[in-house]
């Protein structure tokens, strides 16, 4: 019986050191999450901007033909920027990204197009190193913090690759959407070539102004397309940063709970085990005061 005192108490206190762990990164990821939904929401404006002003040039001169822009015939190789994390303790987060890059995957292979994956994050870059799967690029150490430097250097290497005759002919981002502390979505979205559609205009959307170009909209567009590239991909690495803290805090206030229900069961099997024990050793000191009883009553 003591032997199994001992086993719940060195239990009970493994299971709350592992509690303190849990809670301190839960406070910690609390915490960042904060500054990660402002920096997210920082960079909309500018996003929101380039785009309206790509979507004017495009609408004011049909007729550009621009790499960036043009589908081509037959593509046969697209690239997969796949963003997810370089730490742990985020439940589910990855997971969800790398299943659902595999599902693009599948369906490019069924389209005839060849899927390279471009990665983000340590876990990803691991996850395809361990599966022998080669990486057209790869970087880390910026997940839970993206600069726009790192957003610069991917979508350089991407535009790189699609500029080649015999490189990519698509791009496409599997990101995790920060939508609310409790929900994160993730999404697939092709940022090359663009897509041009003809809309009429509603009434919450206003009619993109006229401009003139100078020198010519190509040249406009060759400035303004790598910019408009950049900022597609640091939205999608500011958006999984807070997703990442959302899922990071979810994940560790679960484990936090069930810390302390295993330590509230461990605690009543103990007081169990240890009324045991009191009443075992009541029964043996009864039973021997009883025993001595009957010894004297046979000697008189």
């Amino acid at each position: 019986m003591g032997a199994q005192l001992r086993l719940l108490r060195r239990r009970i206190k493994s299971v709350k050191s592992t509690a303190k762990i849990t809670r301190a990164q839960e406070l910690i990821a609390s915490s960042k999450i904060v500054k990660a939904q402002q920096r997210m929401h920082a960079a909309l404006p500018y996003e929101r901007e380039i785009t309206r002003a790509v979507s004017g040039v495009l609408s004011n001169t049909g007729s550009i033909d621009h790499p960036l822009t043009v589908a081509k015939d037959n593509p046969t190789r697209a690239a997969v920027l796949i963003v997810t994390s370089d730490g742990g303790f985020c439940g589910g987060f990855n997971a969800n990204v790398l299943r659902e890059a595999e599902a693009l995957r599948g369906l490019l292979e069924e389209r005839g197009i060849q899927a390279t994956p471009y990665v983000s994050g340590r876990k990803g870059v691991t996850w395809h190193s361990f599966r022998g799967r080669e990486m057209g690029g790869q970087w880390t150490g910026f997940s839970r913090s993206p600069a726009y430097a790192d957003a610069k250097a991917i979508a350089g290497t991407l535009i790189e690759a699609f500029k080649d005759e015999n490189g990519i002919d698509e791009i496409h981002i599997v990101s995790t959407e920060f939508v609310s502390m409790l929900t994160q979505n993730v999404v697939v979205k092709r940022i090359l070539p663009l897509e041009v559609v003809e809309a009429e205009p509603t009434a919450e959307q206003k009619i993109p102004p006229y401009f003139e170009f100078e020198p010519t909209a190509g040249e406009v567009l060759n400035s303004l397309l790598p910019r408009y590239v950049e900022s597609r991909i640091f939205t999608a690495l500011l958006q999984s940063a807070a997703s990442e803290e959302a899922a990071r805090r979810r994940a560790m206030k679960s484990a936090t709970d069930n810390a302390n229900e295993l330590i509230k069961r461990f605690t009543q099997e103990m007081n169990q085990a240890r009324q045991a024990e009191i009443t075992q050793e009541i029964s043996e000191i009864v039973g021997g005061a009883n025993a001595l009883a009957d010894a004297a009553a046979g000697k008189e």
